[in-house]
């Protein structure tokens, strides 16, 4: 996810969490009051770079502005290097993304049909998805950690403890909230709090762009659903490419779902990037 001027810029492969990282900035640029993002659409208080519309909206946006981005780098923006934009981006294990996008694809009218559980997952792992290979993303994303402008953020480290995140990104961010503020920002960007919102849960879209008929756009908000979802050997079958993808890069929080076929203990580096309903999918 990439933010803006503070310009946060959330960048990511979807669906990984942005809508939630999207909710948490805009109440931090409120200082936690609540009534920006019950008052203005998601995509209207951060908006998406790679559409024409927002494009469009950027620069009537009031400072500091959001901008949202699931690009990956080598075509996202050149010109946010070159300015005081500050990116944040938000990784996920890519288990949970895959069974969070399927679910999502059956509901974006934009998208193609994500075919059986084991058709998308094929999908996925040759990078034949919405915005390419999350591999490729991750990795290109991921040269940018040690830059001043750049913070590399986990879903997990959010949802294992929201209230320190939040006043790590607050540090990031160079806005500083009291105790109350901060209470404030993690109690309405809180999942429950952000699906009972239609001005976040993207109710409001027309059944044209999203079908919610078939699915809610916010489903679960939790980690390792996709144990839920997956047979042993589709999991066989995801960690073998994700071995081969992953090796050369440091240990994230969910490399531990690699159970006894982890990466090669020679290869794995020692320092993580990161501090500290519906019908099935994959399955």
């Amino acid at each position: 996810m990439t933010t803006s001027s503070l310009s946060p810029t959330p960048s990511q492969s979807p669906p990984i969490g942005t809508s939630w990282m999207i909710e948490i900035l805009s109440l931090i640029l409120k200082d936690g009051d609540p009534t920006w993002i019950r008052s203005v659409p998601i995509w209207e208080r951060a908006p998406w770079c790679e559409t024409i519309m927002g494009a469009f909206s950027l620069p009537d946006q009031p400072r500091p502005r959001l901008l949202s981005s699931h690009l990956p780098l080598h075509i996202f923006p050149k010109a946010a290097f070159n300015s005081k934009a500050k990116v944040i981006y938000l990784a996920r294990n890519p288990r949970d993304v895959l069974v969070s996008f399927y679910h999502y694809s059956r509901i974006a009218r934009q998208l193609k049909d994500p075919g059986t559980p084991d058709q998308f997952l094929q999908d996925f792992l040759k990078g034949q998805v919405q915005f390419g290979s999350w591999f490729d993303h991750i990795k290109g994303w991921i040269r940018m950690q040690g830059k001043e402008n750049f913070l590399f953020l986990t879903y997990e480290e959010l949802q294992q403890d929201l209230h320190s995140s939040v006043q790590r990104i607050c540090e990031f961010l160079d806005r500083p909230l009291g105790e109350e503020a901060l209470g404030s920002v993690v109690a309405h960007s809180a999942f429950g709090a952000m699906k009972a919102n239609t001005m976040s849960n993207y109710t409001l879209l027309p059944p044209s762009l999203l079908d919610h008929r078939l699915g809610a756009f916010l489903r679960k908000g939790v980690s390792g659903d996709w144990k839920n979802h997956f047979t042993v050997a589709q999991s066989e079958a995801f960690n073998r490419v994700y071995r081969e993808q992953m090796q050369e890069m440091p240990a994230f929080p969910w490399d531990k779902d690699l159970g006894d076929c982890g990466l090669d203990p020679e290869l794995e580096p020692e320092s993580s990037p990161g501090s500290s309903e519906d019908s099935k999918p994959p399955h």
